[in-house]
């Protein structure tokens, strides 16, 4: 199979392809109609396909002697069509009715007989008795000595004049044919490279296309309607490279500014580290600082789609194990974690690592928030709703929507960047969950997340305080 980097040429050659099949069986057709109609009303019969190969072996036998003499010289075609056909017989006449040497006497004699036959082309039989039924051709051939005139009498079908008969017959056709397939080509070639000129429009303002112009489309303006969903698809691929790209630049973003704080404010501890909070402030940093990172990572691979957020996941044994790791913390930081998990099971669907994370995030801000003394209070109920509320300053009702979008902070006073809550609700979006934020009764914020539930809660062990 014939391979083409070229569209153009892979058309030109498909059309041409299409045409000379399309000749080839058009021609084929027309020969048996043909020879159908010519055996109504033509009388023709089947050993008329046997004239050309009698006639082109007498002129292939058409030789000069010693003296220069055109004489017929039987070549081995010849004589074995001779041997294979007994009544055939065959003469050649210059132009002024003069036979060649070795022409057939009977042939001859019968043709001289007949008077002078200036005729181009003739069918004739010789009135011979048995030999009547005969069939024979005189017709005006151009030699390699010149014009003769070629006599055939007597053949008979066989197989091989098939073969003669064809080539014959392909002769004046095939040279229409290569008129007609150079033309065709010229203007297939032509007409393919204009109809693809909308395509190249559309390589070279893909060309243009980089990461700093993702957002820009292609117009599918005068492309052919087959090319369109090609477009479509291209362009698809485009908002799809766009999107994923801003999600890595928002990453990157996210990565700076959000590790930024927590890495400056962990260098003043080290400067200052004779303080008798080092430890605890240090701790705490530290556990702000993986927090995020933790949470920023899931979040890309949930992007890319490289993390399932169909996993079955216990809430009630992922909250334990969060609280369990801030125990160290907890411990020499001043402020408590009360946990209110009841004694039900309670199974969602998501991504643990991410609700580790938000949990985790949710947590460590509560922490900070929580005056001296006090303590942060996580609550699980049935309904898959976890609870985290602190006694700080709270959240105005103005802001209670703001807090979750990038970046945003109360005021430069505010410590951190306002990524973690943005982060934590693209998390619970992306798991077909829910974070909202409400007061806490007698001061602060309380942080809600609801997650997806599996099935109603079911009596389980009480997990260990």
């Amino acid at each position: 199979m014939l391979k083409f980097r070229s569209l153009t040429d892979r058309l030109v050659v498909s059309l041409l392809l299409s045409q000379m099949l399309a000749f080839l069986a058009t021609w084929i057709l027309v020969q048996v109609l043909i020879a159908i109609g010519a055996a109504f009303v033509f009388d023709f019969e089947l050993q008329d396909f046997a004239y050309v190969e009698a006639r082109d072996v007498v002129m292939e036998s058409l030789v000069e002697d010693a003296t220069g003499a055109i004489v017929i010289a039987p070549s081995p075609a010849l004589l074995a069509l001779r041997r294979a056909t007994p009544t055939f017989e065959y003469a050649v006449l210059t132009p002024e009715g003069r036979h060649l040497p070795g022409s057939s006497p009977a042939l001859v004699k019968a043709l001289n007989e007949s008077g002078t036959l200036a005729t181009r082309y003739m069918e004739f039989s010789v009135a011979d008795g048995a030999r009547s039924f005969l069939r024979g051709i005189k017709e005006k051939r151009k030699t390699r000595f010149g014009l003769m005139y070629i006599v055939v009498y007597g053949y008979e079908f066989r197989w091989s004049s098939l073969v003669y008969y064809l080539e014959d017959e392909l002769i004046r056709p095939a040279t229409f044919f290569l008129g007609m397939v150079s033309a065709s080509a010229a203007a297939a070639w032509a007409s393919v490279r204009r109809g693809l000129m909308p395509l190249k429009a559309v390589a070279d303002k893909a060309a243009r296309i980089d990461l700093d112009s993702l957002g820009q489309a292609i117009m599918a303006e005068n492309v052919p309607n087959e090319v369109k969903p090609l477009i479509d698809s291209i362009n698809g691929a485009l908002r799809r490279l766009d999107a994923s790209t801003t999600r890595m630049r928002r990453f990157t973003a996210n990565a700076a500014h959000e590790l930024r704080t927590p890495l400056t404010i962990m260098r003043a501890r080290v400067e200052s580290a004779r303080e008798s909070t080092f430890e605890t402030d240090l701790l705490r940093d530290v556990s702000h600082l993986q927090s995020i990172v933790e949470q920023m990572l899931i979040a890309s691979r949930i992007a890319e789609n490289q993390a399932a957020v169909d996993q079955e996941v216990d809430l009630v044994e992922t909250v334990w194990r969060i609280v369990a790791d801030y125990m160290p913390l907890i411990a020499i930081g001043g402020r408590g974690i009360e946990l209110d998990s009841g004694d039900k099971v309670v199974l969602v669907r998501g991504n643990e690592r991410a609700i580790e994370c938000v949990i985790a995030n949710l947590l460590d801000n509560a922490l900070c928030a929580e005056p001296l003394g006090g303590a942060v209070q996580v609550r699980i109920d049935e309904n898959a709703i976890v609870e985290i509320a602190d006694h700080g300053a709270g959240i105005s009702a103005e802001d209670k929507d703001k807090v979750f979008e990038p970046f945003w902070r109360k005021s430069e006073q505010t410590p951190g960047t306002g990524l973690g809550l943005a982060i934590a609700r693209e998390l619970m979006d992306r798991q077909g969950g829910r974070i909202w934020v409400e007061d806490t009764h007698g001061g602060g914020a309380t942080f809600k997340l609801r997650f997806p539930q599996i099935s109603p809660t079911i009596d389980g062990p009480t997990h260990a305080r």
